[in-house]
Order: structure tokens, then sequence, then C-alpha cells
């Protein structure tokens, strides 16, 4: 609420534009090995999808930039913002858009480790998954499967993420052009909960691919998801 001559009002944000964009390719991207809160290095294709995703962002005018505080993700940033005519763009890097902590698998083989956690529910991979059940229905299978219990699970999950787009609501209430670079899991699972089933999301961003998303009163709108080339607006 805001006060105008004595009475109070609500406070209406306007529509905060944020182009959230997938790390580069890892060495454990490369290795498929599974990557939450640990970390590898960008592989020499990883450095140039950076480039090239800078290259395509090099037009826009951005407020503000963001990233998770994963090496992958900031030097991901630093590359972009390499590119960018407004070379004063400030820039935080956050644990609130890591990606899914995947507790006792982090950097196991992915292929076996989706097969741990799918074998009881009559599923091989998490492609089989996803075609009958939720994506954070997969997180609480995770979370369960996990010996320690401490991979997270969807509510442990969201608590962190919304907290972040909080974040950005509050510091950017101008209308502004956002960047944000943040992880696979992460993107898909904001494309599946606010894209409103229009996006395939059994399909996992590319590295370097752009989820374009608006922040709103209402919510938060998915407008694009998964761009790999093209023209951006």
């Amino acid at each position: 609420m805001i006060e105008i001559m004595g009475f109070l009002a609500p406070f209406f944000m306007k529509t905060v534009n944020v182009y959230m964009i997938r790390h580069g390719q890892t060495f454990f991207n490369r290795y498929n090995r599974m990557q939450g809160w640990s970390d590898s290095p960008l592989t020499p294709e990883g450095i140039a999808g950076a480039h090239k995703v800078g290259e395509r962002l090099a037009h826009m005018t951005f407020t503000h930039a963001y990233s998770s505080d994963t090496t992958r993700a900031s030097n991901t940033m630093q590359i972009i913002l390499s590119h960018n005519m407004n070379t004063t763009v400030p820039y935080k890097m956050t644990p609130l858009f890591r990606e899914q902590f995947y507790g006792y698998f982090e950097g196991a083989d992915s292929a076996q480790t989706w097969y741990m956690i799918g074998a009881p529910h009559g599923q091989k991979n998490l492609h089989t998954l996803l075609e009958h059940y939720t994506l954070d229905q997969t997180k609480d299978f995770m979370h369960a499967t996990d010996p320690f219990h401490d991979a997270e699970d969807a509510v442990t999950y969201w608590t962190r993420l919304m907290k972040g787009f909080k974040m950005l609501r509050e510091e950017n209430r101008n209308g502004d052009n956002v960047l944000l670079v943040s992880h696979g899991t992460t993107i898909r699972s904001i494309a599946d909960k606010f894209g409103k089933g229009q996006f395939p999301i059994e399909e996992g961003p590319k590295n370097a691919s752009i989820t374009k998303l608006q922040l709103t009163d209402s919510g938060i709108n998915i407008i694009y998801y998964n761009n790999t080339e093209g023209l951006l607006q």
C-alpha cells in the first residue's frame, strides 16, 4: 500500500521483463552427471554459447542483472555482460535462483539416478516419469529416495524460489528489463508451474537458451521458453 493525500491506496507494480538464461554447457552437463548445488567449469562449447547469447542480447538495455551464486552461472553472466552496450548494469549473485539441490545424488550419473528414483514408480528415466507425474512429484520422489533426505522436496524448493521472485519484484518496481542466469531444472520448473500447459516441459531448456518471464501484479507469466534462435523481444 502507498499513501496518497492521506489515504492508503494499493501499489501497482509495472511489468518486469525477466530474460532467464540457462548457463553455458559444463563438464558435468557433457558427462551427463547430476549438477545441482555442485559445480563444474564451462566447457569450450559452453563459453562459446555464453558469447552467442551475449551477442543476441547486446542490443537490449537492462537495468539489473542477477545469477545464481554457482560459478557456472556467474561466469556465464560475466560473458553476457561483456557484450552489452550498457556496461554499468548492476549485478548480483544470489543463492535463491540456484538449481534444485540433489542431495546424495549430486555428481552422480544422471541416467542411473533417475532409474533409482523412477523404478519404485514403474518408470526407468526422467522422461517417462514426466509422462506420468509432475515435476514437483519428481522432487518429492528424489527427496524420499535420497538416503539422507537432503535433496530438496517441492515445498522446500518453491519456498526458496518464491523468495527470489519477491526480491526481483522489490528491486525492480519501474517496469525494468532484467537479466537472470539460472539452471535447467529451475527454468523448466518455472515454465511448468506458471506456463499453463503451453510449453513442452518434458524437454529441458538447452544451455544458453532464453526463457522470458513477466512479473505483474497478478502473477508470473511465461512469454516464451527455451528460445535459442531469432530476434528477441
